[in-house]
């Protein structure tokens, strides 16, 4: 996994046939020298626009260090595993927290972390832009939802961050891994067990421990029904790569037609399950929102491998038969599109890379037969190489459970392509657009309880190239609407759930000669926003994540010489018993204003 993002500014693959000749599959940012010039010699703290965690103010009651390694030369060795140690019984808890933190000094360029425990995926990271005097950097996520993992003696810590050391990437990776325990009575809390705005299908409740004695961690399990992580799950089952020892739990999926498989026969006490994807892109699909078709690379006799158009999908399957799927968020690493734009403040969700949701409780009446049943994951339209593992979190009763699914309608994306291209010069558009809707009921202690989920999602990807190639123009937006209805035998509605998602994204880029030999300019703009909204029975929430960045470089082979940008970037969430606001505006590395606020505004 070296140098995963590639640190490939992918725009310049299809200016001219004479740069496409002599591209560059890397560029190395200059580190800059203004600092030393400034008698400043602290390293450069990075972080990721974000809302802070419920926790972040008070003591622990235990802190369980579980990593601390160096990360040199370690391409192509296996990840860093440890033994794990849980907190004391003596330790008295309800929130866990995994801290993250790195530093590194000297030449290094985009690598790509995970953090696994017994196979279970907890963090998906990346790594930040190095910096005369170093760099350093602190990721907290809360990982209350895999407390049934993290409570467990004689397990193992897997952390893979693939690092290479030569002449030209100096750097190490120091990297602290910790998770930290609170006692919490009463705290604002994500059902993802994350306050970090960085999760598509989640949001954010009220929780008021001891609500129901009889469960083990205070929770109505009757509460549960559009919102799992009130509780955190039974049990945990990893969907992961079975030789993750050796190379990594998670899949590497090199096309298409690359499906990854894992065999799991789950407990006939099962009455709620989801599927939780850990996805990021890398190699020639790092950028797959702004890759032409085949037929334009082949017609202009293109070297680049960065093609297959413009829609990515992971697919999920049970025993071969479609049972969900998810467009990523389309996340840019700080080596991407313009590596000036993401220092010191990284783009949306770099340091915390969003997971994603597939409510398989619809579908227990096709698992709980006290069978093997094979769970698959795809790339529609991929090319190499994906990152992709999954946990499957159980919630199980007392006895075993009667399911049954009645119906189920998740056929495959609609889509529609129109290519028109002349030379270098061409419009590409994809809309795409798909409805689907499962209904399955579950007997358990809870009652009887039917769930009627509906979903449907809309794509459209417009890419435009420009003036023989060298400009490019990307518009592409998704959107999803997601409805949960349940009820009980009496028809009445228990609960109700409808989620919205949106994230769209433009792109500009351009390229004209530089006034020095050999070097060109690319002028740069992106403006990406990651909105959800939530409202339901019990939970209403809103969360926007706007991110607007303009800026040039000064390029000579695979080298920025110099350049400009401005990164500004505005986070607002509020859920009708609280608010958080954060504006933070960067200029040339530089942070002019960070600006935050707890009141909520009319």
């Amino acid at each position: 996994m070296i140098s995963i993002t590639d640190l490939i500014i992918f725009t310049l693959l299809f200016f001219t046939n004479q740069i496409h000749s002599s591209q560059p599959s890397h560029f190395i940012k200059s580190i800059t020298k203004k600092r030393i010039t400034n008698n400043d010699v602290t390293p450069q703290q990075y972080f990721q626009v974000t809302h802070p965690l419920p926790t972040d103010n008070l003591t622990p009651s235990c802190t369980v260090s579980v990593l601390n390694h160096s990360f040199g030369n370690t391409y192509n060795l296996p990840p860093v595993t440890v033994p794990y140690t849980p907190p004391p019984s003596t330790c008295q808890w309800s929130h866990a927290v995994l801290e993250f933190q790195a530093a590194s000094s000297g030449e290094q360029y985009d690598r790509i972390a995970g953090i696994w425990i017994d196979g279970i995926e907890l963090l998906r990271t990346s790594t930040a832009q190095p910096t005369e005097n170093g760099i350093f950097w602190n990721v907290r996520k809360d990982i209350s939802k895999y407390s049934s993992v993290i409570t467990k003696s004689n397990l193992t810590v897997s952390v893979m961050l693939e690092n290479l050391i030569n002449d030209v990437f100096t750097g190490v990776y120091h990297v602290n891994v910790s998770f930290i325990f609170y006692s919490v009575n009463a705290v604002k809390l994500p059902l993802s067990g994350e306050l970090e705005g960085h999760s598509l299908n989640r949001k954010l409740i009220t929780v008021k421990k001891n609500h129901d004695k009889e469960n083990k961690l205070g929770f109505d399990k009757a509460s549960e029904s559009s919102c799992p992580y009130l509780r955190p799950a039974d049990l945990i089952v990893p969907i992961s790569f079975s030789n993750g020892i050796d190379e990594g739990f998670w899949f590497r999926i090199q096309n298409e037609f690359d499906v990854k498989m894992t065999n799991v026969e789950i407990s006939e006490r099962t009455y709620r399950a989801v599927l939780e994807l850990y996805v990021s892109f890398h190699g020639d699909d790092e950028f797959w929102y702004m890759n032409p078709p085949d037929s334009y690379v082949k017609m202009n006799q293109l070297s680049t491998g960065r093609a297959h158009g413009a829609y990515r999908e992971i697919m999920v399957t049970i025993d071969g038969r479609l049972v969900g799927s998810v467009v990523p968020f389309p996340v840019i690493f700080t080596g991407g599109i313009n590596p000036l734009f993401w220092e010191p403040v990284v783009s949306i969700g770099a340091f915390n890379l969003p997971s994603y949701d597939i409510d398989l409780t619809p579908f227990l009446g096709l698992l709980l037969d006290n069978k093997s049943h094979t769970i698959g994951i795809q790339i529609v339209d991929g090319i190499s190489f994906w990152l992709v593992d999954a946990n499957l979190h159980l919630w199980l009763d007392e006895s075993d459970v009667k399911a049954e699914t009645i119906t189920s309608k998740v056929p495959e994306v609609e889509m529609e392509r129109e290519n028109e291209f002349e030379g270098l010069d061409g419009e590409f558009e994809i809309e795409g657009e798909q409805t689907s809707e499962v209904t399955g009921w579950v007997n358990s202690s809870i009652g009887n309880l039917k769930t009627v989920l509906t979903e449907k999602i809309k794509i459209k990807n417009k890419l435009k190239f420009k003036n023989d190639g060298t400009k490019k123009e990307l518009n592409h937006k998704y959107k999803r609407k997601t409805k949960i209805r349940i009820t009980n035998d009496l028809g009445e509605l228990i609960d109700s759930l409808d989620v919205k998602i949106e994230y769209p994204l433009k792109v500009e880029i351009e390229t004209i000669p530089g006034s020095e030999k050999d070097t060109y300019v690319m002028n740069t703009k992106v403006e990406q926003e990651m909105t959800e909204k939530f409202d339901g029975v019990k939970v209403s929430s809103v969360l926007s994540h706007k991110q607007n960045c303009t800026g040039s470089m000064l390029v000579k082979g695979n080298e920025v010489l110099s350049g400009s940008a401005i990164n500004r970037q505005n986070y607002s969430y509020h859920d009708g018993l609280g608010c958080y606001y954060r504006k933070v505006d960067v200029v040339d590395g530089e942070v002019l204003s960070d600006e935050s606020s707890s009141n909520c505004i009319d």
